[in-house]
């Protein structure tokens, strides 16, 4: 019997009678040691993602592989992994142009390898990292260096992936470049680390939580204001790169209002399925351009690595991003801290 935590549509229960399948082929069975509660979580609990329940929550994770399935050779029980939630098929067009986040097979197709009393439980984000043991495909788990705790390691999967690939992969920020980064939780410092990393010249944190500056800072903000009407007292003709990371439509009205000519709003924030932005559509005519991004715009098993190397050469923060630990049976708690905005990232160890 596995422990995990689960989320039946109307309440969310920490439970101990959960089975898992053994891998088949091209899976990877993954003995979870940390897991990072991100909002997406929260978001499935509140209704903001609609998603099929019952479900194992959870999708920022690493462990140590305990089995694999026929025909998986990068990795091996024992190897260190974190966990990617793209499920991506490796043999469509968009898998050949080096776009797995852009694959059809690993959106929106929730698997079921969990039950619970005879009853299957679905897997959220092909992940389900809330659990002492999971199941994924293998592409999804990512060798790392056995010297990196996993409890930094586990935030590499979304927050890490999400924030820096945004900055590097999708706005591909340049040196000098000016950057805003509206919302200074989890995403944010890490969109606020890409722009470091990048070489940006001035780069503007925005939250209305005055007590975040001090890590906004550490991350790479050279200036912290509590709401955007500040960023033009340091940027009077606009940012090059606006992030917008919190989720709320009135902010994406105005990262989009902070650009500069040849400007770019990037959304990584999670409003309501069905929520609606507004802006001033000629604004756009000055080459301006508004840019989704789905989990950093990454290639996983080139981009784990990749921001392993540098969190071992000092140029990535991830034992920072850690606020605190939590058992599992202290779900609750981490989940109040987190609504509350009171850690950057809540982490529950198994």
């Amino acid at each position: 019997m596995v422990r995990g935590v689960v989320f039946d549509g109307r309440r969310v229960e920490v439970v101990d009678d959960l089975e898992i399948r053994d891998p088949g082929p091209g899976e990877v069975l993954v003995g979870v040691a940390a897991a990072g509660l991100c909002h997406s979580d929260l978001s499935v609990i509140d209704g903001t993602i609609p998603f099929p329940v019952p479900v194992v929550l959870g999708h920022e994770g690493a462990g140590v592989v305990e089995a694999v399935g026929p025909g998986v050779t990068h990795v091996a029980p024992g190897d260190h992994v974190a966990l990617s939630t793209i499920a991506n098929c490796g043999a469509c067009a968009e898998c050949g142009r080096g776009r797995p986040t852009m694959c059809r097979e690993a959106i929106g197709r929730p698997d079921r390898p969990f039950s619970r009393g005879g009853e299957p439980v679905y897997q959220f984000a092909a992940n389900s990292a809330f659990a002492e043991r999971t199941l994924v495909k293998a592409v999804q788990a990512v060798r790392i260096p056995d010297d990196i705790p996993l409890t930094s390691a586990a935030l590499i999967g979304c927050a890490v992936v999400t924030g820096v690939g945004a900055v590097l992969n999708r706005a591909k920020v340049g040196p000098g470049d000016s950057v805003a980064v509206i919302g200074a939780g989890g995403i944010g410092l890490n969109v606020l680390q890409g722009a470091r990393m990048a070489g940006a010249g001035t780069v503007v944190a925005v939250d209305a939580n005055p007590a975040k500056e001090a890590v906004a800072r550490q991350f790479g903000a050279t200036h912290f204001f509590p709401s955007t009407e500040g960023v033009r007292e340091v940027l009077p003709r606009g940012v090059d790169h606006a992030f917008e990371c919190v989720g709320r439509v009135a902010l994406v009205r105005e990262a989009v209002d902070l650009l500069d000519r040849h400007g770019q709003a990037v959304l990584l924030g999670m409003p309501g399925a069905t929520a609606e932005a507004s802006f001033v559509v000629a604004s756009l005519f000055l080459d301006k351009a508004v840019l989704g991004c789905r989990y950093g715009s990454s290639q996983p098993q080139r981009d784990f690595a990749l921001y392993a190397q540098m969190y071992r050469s000092g140029h990535l923060l991830l034992d920072e991003l850690v606020t605190a630990t939590y058992a599992m049976e202290d779900f609750t708690k981490a989940m109040a801290e987190a609504k509350a905005g009171r850690v950057a990232r809540a982490v529950l160890t198994f």
